[in-house]
């Protein structure tokens, strides 16, 4: 059997052990060390350190299983052994962290079945050969979870569809309801903090940034300023209190980052202070980017105060609003942040087949009725000026254009409009001018397409 060290920066950390293929000496044996550096191998008494699985500032986590298992059953073990040059009170930070995902791995994880169970937690003294002292070590082992982060299925499957999003929403909304009621705040919600295992359960992990706070009480004291960069709302990264609600921030920035397969930095426009992420995601239904909106929103009380109320609204007919997911108009700072309902495609092109046509038509009408070609271009320019600031702000809509244009084109009977062009000449320039329009606009709509993939 192969046994890897724990101990960071070992030499030779893969040991081989002929004998405890054997079962029965896998059970009996009371310990074996690295025989590079001498260190403890049989963790706890129990766990077999066998794989890598990842590697951080504060330590790292390995593929093991228990010995004392009847089918050697798999599990992770995490060292804490932050790197670099820690004072006595950042190390005192750094290790009460790592307790504190211990109890709360504990008190949550036994007892919901999308958070991992915790086994074992326990130090660990072993002799440094090199400067004659002794380390310290500390040990968590929770459940294993056979699957794939949200991460590493992004990277191998590509963008999520909305009904994918609606579902992981739906999961992980339950995971947070529930710590959320047992006095806890994650705080480190992120793609790669979300596993889904090989039946296709969610499973939230990674609880050493947890916030405890009193039940009952919006929170209790500042945040300890630990937080993932791009997913954390603004008062997680003040060192601010943080709230339910600083979850559901994550939670929405998570999905904005799976749905497009941006990074979140690239979908917040620092500039304006807001997220601009609906053109990269331009199959989304209004009523679910009207949730994630308001998830996003820079003010903790504009958010939706408790994972319940984003159930409710998830749960709303699709056809639901914007205006009824936002905040009371009667607060300012949320009416100043609801934004415009976006055009769909449909509309965009046909908006553009009625500017054409009404363009042409325009064109002909004033060029026929005032002798000085200045002046009629320039009121023809200020006509179609005012006809797009209309279409923008929905002044008309739907099926005032075709209306609208019938009218316009019967208004062409008269001769002195028309400039002596037969009616059937002056048909065929107006569809031939909604027919460029339309072509114009699909072709800058799909550069813009293409160059917003890349930049």
């Amino acid at each position: 059997m192969e046994i890897l060290c724990t101990r960071p920066g070992c030499p030779r950390p893969k040991n081989l052990f002929a004998d405890l293929d054997d079962p029965s000496t896998l059970k009996s044996v009371q310990q074996k060390y690295c025989t590079s550096c001498g260190m403890p191998l049989i963790l706890g008494g129990h766990y077999i350190p066998v794989r890598l699985l990842g590697q951080g500032g504060f330590g790292a986590a390995y593929l093991a299983c228990d010995r004392f298992s009847p089918t050697l059953r798999s599990c992770v073990v995490k060292q804490f052994q932050p790197s670099g040059n820690l004072n006595q009170q950042q190390l005192e930070i750094a290790q009460n962290l790592f307790e504190r995902e211990a109890i709360v791995l504990e008190n949550l994880g036994n007892r919901h079945e999308q958070i991992p169970d915790l086994y074992a937690f326990f130090p660990l003294i072993a002799p440094n050969r090199s400067s004659g002292q002794q380390d310290r070590f500390f040990y968590l082992v929770q459940e294993f979870i056979d699957g794939q982060t949200l991460e590493e299925e992004l990277i191998d499957r590509g963008q999520f569809s909305e009904a994918q999003i609606r579902h992981l929403l739906t999961e992980m909304l339950k995971v947070l309801k529930f710590v959320h009621e047992n006095g806890s705040i994650h705080r480190d919600i992120k793609p790669s903090n979300i596993m889904r295992d090989r039946n296709g359960r969610l499973y939230l992990l990674d609880f050493g940034a947890v916030k405890q706070q009193a039940i009952g009480s919006p929170s209790s004291g500042k945040s300890t300023g630990i937080y993932s960069m791009g997913f954390a709302p603004p008062e997680q990264m003040a060192g601010s209190q943080v709230y339910p609600s600083t979850d559901l921030y994550a939670l929405a920035t998570t999905c904005l980052n799976l749905l497009t397969g941006k990074k979140p930095e690239e979908l917040y426009d620092s500039y304006h202070h807001g997220w601009n992420w609906r053109t990269h995601a331009p199959q989304v239904s209004d009523s679910l980017a009207a949730i994630l909106d308001r998830m996003l929103l820079p003010t903790p009380k504009d958010r939706f105060q408790s994972a319940q109320d984003v159930l409710n609204a998830l749960e709303r007919p699709q056809s639901v609003t914007k205006t009824q997911l936002q905040p009371s108009p009667a607060n300012p700072t949320a009416a100043a942040l609801s934004t415009r309902k976006p055009f769909s495609l449909l509309e965009v092109l046909g908006s553009a087949a009625f500017m054409g046509f009404e363009g042409a038509l325009s064109y002909i009408a004033f060029t026929s009725l005032l002798p000085f070609p200045g002046i009629a271009l320039g009121l023809w320019g200020m006509c179609l000026g005012g006809l797009i600031y209309t279409l923008y702000r929905r002044g008309i809509e739907g099926k005032d254009l075709p209306i609208l244009a019938v009218l316009t084109f019967l208004l062409m009977s008269i001769p002195a409009l028309r400039g002596g062009l037969a009616i059937s000449v002056v048909a065929i320039i107006a569809v031939l001018g909604g027919a460029t329009a339309i072509a114009i606009t699909a072709i800058f709509r799909l550069i813009y397409l293409i160059l917003s993939r890349f930049f």
